[in-house]
């Protein structure tokens, strides 16, 4: 027994790196920190307290989500029932409650499969996201006014979101092991808070978080099947197949990445299949309405328009648009490829997200719930993040100022067309800001906030420290000279050696 090493004098283990503590690395969040008692002192004893990580990030995130609950307040009480306009005044505004009657659900018809009485003849949301509405229209009283219905299902909704909202701070905690206070980044997010009871986003969300934490742990079945559910829920997750396509042709790993794609295509199939089976009016008009749609709130397209004496047509606007993000999806690509370093799957999951957002023909608040973990996780620099949040909550605002002036009459109350004009410019230099800074980091390793702390890929999973089999460009004469110059055995980028490594 006098033999054992003493508790203070033993280390959890060689092989397991202490995690990054960001209030060492990052001024900004070494500065947030003062107002919680400053950064962790060098003797602090970690991972001894019922206070992990996980649970302190998914407390604030429940908290902050509350928050944005009682943002909501002066609509809850009445703003979303009597005049047009104050909903916008209070920036509050939600599609919940205004949806329970007009699509539907107050009156118990069926999604997909009973036709709407209005100009909407069906739902224009996809299945999985239908159930949630219908399932959230079951548990909300069929009695009372149709105000107290609503208000009703708007809290069932925002109590079930909460658990989506939960779940996606959780996921992120957990997808970079080393890195679990990264997960701040998303709980604190003002835009989450801000927008996450709008609509129902927060469910393909959490859905894209668990997948992209599966695949981390190297589990590519559960990953397809998360992504299939998420796409069943909305329509972008399945763009974070077209990243982990050109990575695993780096890389080689052409049977994980296969079956990532058919658990994705069984999933979705599964959800979708008896819909489009035996309702398909019903089901297709999510598509035939996405299609059909012109050019709405929160794009350039709607800029140009808004000044322009012969604004394009809506197919017209759809091709250039279509066009426009194939050249993004072949300049991630080219990134991929081409890159000294293979790129995280954070990283381009973010950048080709990104590219749907900024050359679509329509953004809505809300839509900045799905970068916000990808942001987290592809540039976990509290400086960007806060200057592309801020920009963020600027369009938020701006959006609903500009509604509020376009609804007042002749008050006009609120922002005018130009002003509008300027908070969309926002939304477009922030994220473009933060694509610049994920692409820089890319290209320069040594800049990424992740790959200095010492790790290679940590969201990877099988792509996590693995061998490039297929590289273009200079990085492919670069591999070449190196496979003459030396006879070792080949550089395993970012793995830490037992003397800790980090920076």
């Amino acid at each position: 027994m006098c033999g054992m090493p003493s508790a203070e004098s033993t280390r959890a283990s060689v092989h397991e790196p202490e995690p990054v503590r960001p209030t060492k690395e990052d001024e900004v969040a070494a500065a947030g920190s003062e107002l919680i008692g400053g950064p962790l002192g060098r003797r602090a004893l970690l991972g001894s307290s019922w206070w992990t990580p996980v649970r302190v990030i998914a407390l604030v995130a429940i908290g902050m989500f509350a928050l944005g609950l009682v943002q909501k307040a002066p609509c809850y009480n009445g703003a979303w029932f009597f005049g047009a306009s104050s909903q916008y005044t209070h920036a509050c505004y939600s599609d919940i409650p205004h949806l329970y009657q007009g699509r539907g659900f107050a009156d118990g018809l069926v999604p997909y499969f009973d036709r709407l009485p209005g100009d909407m003849q069906y739902l224009e949301y996809p299945v999985l996201t239908g159930v949630f509405m219908e399932v959230a229209s079951w548990l909300t009283p069929g009695s009372g006014t149709i105000q107290y219905q609503e208000q009703w299902y708007w809290m069932v909704n925002a109590g079930m979101l909460m658990v989506c909202a939960s779940v996606i701070a959780v996921c992120v905690t957990r997808t970079h092991a080393r890195r679990p206070w990264d997960g701040l980044l998303v709980a604190l997010a003002p835009t989450a808070a801000l927008t996450a009871t709008i609509n129902w986003d927060l469910l393909a969300v959490a859905l894209t978080a668990a997948a992209m934490l599966m695949w981390s742990r190297g589990r590519s079945l559960a990953f397809g099947v998360l992504l299939g559910l998420a796409t069943a829920a909305k329509l972008y997750p399945f763009l974070l197949l077209g990243p982990l396509l050109v990575l695993c042709w780096r890389a080689g790993k052409w049977r994980e990445f296969a079956k990532a794609l058919g658990g994705g295509i069984v999933a979705w199939v599964v959800v979708n299949g008896p819909v489009m089976l035996f309702a398909f009016e019903g089901w297709s008009k999510f598509y035939t309405f996405s299609q059909e749609r012109g050019v709405d709130f929160g794009s350039f397209w709607l800029i140009m328009a808004q000044n322009s004496d012969n604004p394009l047509g809506t197919e017209t606007v759809n091709t250039l648009a279509t066009l426009l993000m194939l050249v993004c999806c072949a300049g991630v690509a080219a990134l991929a490829l081409t890159a000294p370093r293979r790129p995280r799957f954070a990283q381009l999951a973010f950048l080709i997200v990104a590219a749907f957002i900024l050359t679509n023909k329509v953004y809505s608040p809300q839509y900045v719930l799905w970068l916000v973990p990808l942001a987290a996780l592809a540039r976990p620099k509290w400086r960007d993040y806060l200057i592309w949040q801020a920009c963020e909550v600027a369009y938020f605002l701006g959006i609903w100022m500009y509604l509020a002036y376009t609804t007042s009459g002749d008050a006009h109350k609120g922002l005018p067309t130009d002003g509008y004009h300027w908070a969309i410019g926002m939304h477009l230099l922030g994220t473009l800001y933060l694509c610049v800074m994920v692409v820089r980091d890319i290209l320069m390793p040594e800049r990424d906030p992740v790959r200095r702390s010492g790790d290679d890929d940590p969201s990877g999973g099988v792509l996590d420290g693995a061998e490039d089999v297929f590289v273009l460009g200079p990085a492919a004469r670069s591999r070449q000279q190196d496979a003459v110059r030396f006879d070792g055995p080949p550089v395993e980028w970012g793995k830490q050696g037992a003397s800790g490594g980090s920076l």
